[in-house]
């Protein structure tokens, strides 16, 4: 059974940062693709950010966030993280992360098998 609890959301103003953090459990997220997604008031879920496992560690970005939000994992503690940089109102969403049973990303929300409860993160103008 694995599991991935989120944090650090929050309120921030347009330009500021916030970092989320996702620990797994049931599950060495070294081995396994990890990926973050939200969901903005009213629309359907989108993806934000992919990380390879480690024996490859590639990423992929939404090119709304591109140059802003960066993916990251730290296998000792199993948690991956986004920073989110510059933020904008445009990014207030539902942020949730996600593993699948693979070494790979996906961009595709229904390919991805585990997901965390999700955390708010709201940007003011």
């Amino acid at each position: 059974q694995v599991q991935l609890v989120e944090s650090g959301g929050g309120l921030v103003q347009a330009g500021g940062s916030l970092r989320l953090s996702c620990t797994a459990s049931g599950r060495s997220i070294s081995n396994y693709a990890m990926g973050w997604f939200r969901q903005p008031p009213g629309k359907e879920r989108e993806f934000v950010a992919g990380l390879g496992w480690s024996g490859s560690s590639r990423t992929e970005y939404a090119d709304s966030v591109k140059g802003r939000f960066t993916i990251s994992r730290d296998n000792a503690e199993n948690t991956v993280y986004l920073q989110m940089n510059s933020l904008k109102p445009e990014d207030t969403a539902v942020y949730y992360c996600a593993t699948r049973n693979s070494y790979y990303y996906t961009l595709h929300p229904k390919d991805w098998d585990y997901w965390g409860q999700g955390t708010q993160a709201t940007v003011s103008s």
